[in-house]
Formats: structure tokens, sequence, C-alpha cells
């Protein structure tokens, strides 16, 4: 048999330490003073936020809940809303105009601000001129702008037609026929481009130029240096540009109701205008129904999200930044 060593048991051990949370450092006479000057500096913007913004955001979250008709005191249906909302047509309606314009216009808005910028980064001297020149439309009233659809689309005598006339083109009635109402608003959105311009045109002027060398050395062109060094370089400034847009495209609203739906303006009135913003405003501000037009707002704060993340998630595989690991 087999001796068995017995051994002796030896000493318990110790029960690990437990580790100490870090002590929050207590700020100096020094610092608890910058700390209250700071409160007090952005106390202005803080007030203004919850009085203008976190409060209104909330209560309008409460009456999407109500029937509320401004007058009277709003009262509690629930869901209600909501439920009303998967039932009219003119909801579909409205979003899918707003789907249409936006699809249309921010790919076209984002190519034309960046080939501007382009030649306008080649301008020389005169660079200061022309950013001038592009910005100032910028400035116009959205209502005179809406205006200006009227005037230069017309479809009898409007300039856009009379140009299109002196090359044998006869143009479509741009502000009655239902399929051109909305490519004639993309068109006149267009009018506001400069201040993409003026974004891309600065992140234009922060990529080196060595990489250009370099691409003239391999024998690249113009569009293929324009392919691989000028979109990838800037792509940060032409995300900013497209999620911009595409929130500015979901809530469009004065050009179209300046054109279409402005007081004592029924010869213009389209189906096809009547995007979802106008909608709500008519039945928050005309009909008087602010709950369902708050409930309105929600499902279009919650659309705008969901297409702002997708663009998010998209812009993780095609967007480059200076200094970030891939």
């Amino acid at each position: 048999m087999a001796a068995v060593e017995a051994t002796a048991p030896g000493p318990a051990a110790a029960p690990p330490a437990r580790s100490r949370a870090p002590r929050r450092r207590r700020l100096t006479p020094s610092g608890r003073r910058e700390r209250n000057a700071a409160l007090r500096f952005i106390s202005p913007w803080i007030v203004g936020f919850l009085v203008f913004t976190a409060w209104p955001i909330l209560y309008s979250a409460y009456l999407s809940l109500t029937d509320y008709d401004v007058i009277n005191d709003p009262t509690f249906v629930g869901l209600e809303n909501y439920r009303e909302m998967a039932q009219d047509p003119k909801v579909a309606l409205s979003l899918w105009n707003t789907l249409v314009y936006t699809v249309l216009q921010v790919p076209l808005y984002t190519v034309l601000a960046l080939g501007l910028s382009i030649l306008l980064n080649q301008a020389g001297r005169s660079a200061g001129f022309f950013r001038t020149a592009f910005f100032i439309p910028k400035m116009t009233p959205p209502v005179a702008v809406g205006v200006l659809l009227l005037l230069l689309f017309n479809g009898q005598y409007g300039v856009v037609n009379e140009v299109l006339s002196w090359f044998g083109i006869q143009g479509p009635s741009w502000t009655t026929d239902q399929d051109w109402i909305k490519p004639g608003l993309v068109l006149i959105s267009l009018w506001t481009v400069g201040s993409a311009v003026i974004i891309l045109l600065a992140a234009l002027r922060n990529v080196p130029q060595d990489l250009y060398d370099a691409a003239r050395v391999d024998g690249a062109g113009f569009w293929r240096r324009t392919g691989t060094v000028t979109v990838p370089m800037i792509s940060g400034a032409i995300f900013f540009v497209v999620v911009v847009n595409t929130i500015a495209g979901f809530q469009m609203f004065t050009e179209a109701y300046a054109a279409y739906f402005g007081a004592g303006n029924s010869t213009y009135r389209n189906d096809a205008a009547l995007f979802y913003v106008i909608y709500l405003f008519q039945e928050g501000f005309q009909e008087l129904h602010m709950g369902y037009a708050s409930a309105l707002a929600w499902l279009l704060f919650v659309v705008i999200m969901l297409v702002t993340l997708v663009q998010l998630l998209v812009s993780r595989r095609l967007v480059y930044y200076e200094g970030e690991q891939r």
C-alpha cells in the first residue's frame, strides 16, 4: 500500500482587499468661484432652453394625448390622435410628398454645391467676390422665394419657360401640373445653395496640396483627382450638408405655403404641394386641432430621428475624418 502523506493545512488565505472608490476632489475656493461664474454666464441660455425649448417639447407630448382646440381646456384622449393619424389619408399623402421632395432635392443640392465650391476654389483673387455673390440669395426671405417661384415657373409667361422656348422646348405647367410641382420647388430651392458652397469651400481649403501633387505625378486627371482626393478628404463636410438639408427637406414649409396655400391664393392650390409641415400647420392653426397637430409633430420628430440615425450608421463606412484610425 502506498503511503499517503497528510499535509498540514496552511494559513487561511486573506480576503481580497476591497477596491476603494476614488475620492471626489473637493473644489478649492478659487475653483468654486470659477464654477459659479461659469454658471452665471450660461444661466440666460439655461433659462431660455428650459422655457422656450424643453418645456414646449414636453407640453406638446402631453397635448398629443389630448383633444385641444386652444380655446377650451385639453381633454385627455390617450392614443386616439395616433390612431386617427393611421387612418388619415392626408398624413400618407403629405409624408409621400415630403419624401419625394427630399429625395430629389438633397442629392441635386449637394452636387451643385460641391461643383460650385470646386470652381470657386480655383477662382484665385476673385473668390471673395463670388463667395459674396453666392451667399447673398440665402438672405432672401423664404416668402419672397415662394413668390419668385410663381413668377419664374409660371406655365404661360414665366421666365423659365421663356428661356426654354429659345431652344425649341415647350416648358411644362410647373405650378399647376401635379407631376411638375415638386420638381419646380426643388429647382427654386437651389436659390439658396450659397450657404453649402461656403461650407464646402472652407473644407476644400484644408485639403493638403501634396495629395493633389502626388495624384498628378501618378497621371490622375481632374475627375480622377476629384473622386480619389477631393471628395474623400471633404466627406465630413459633405455629410454635414446632406444631414442638414435632409432635415430641412422634411421640414419644407414656407416656400410651398407662400406659393400654393397663402391667404387669398386659391388659384394654385394642389395636393402635390401639400407637405407634411403644411398639413400640420393647417390642423393646428387653421382647424384648431392642436392635440392632433402635436401628434403629427411627434411623428415627424420620430421620422427625422430615424432617417438621421440611418445616415449616421452609413457615414461610418463612407466618411473620412483626418487622424481617425481605420
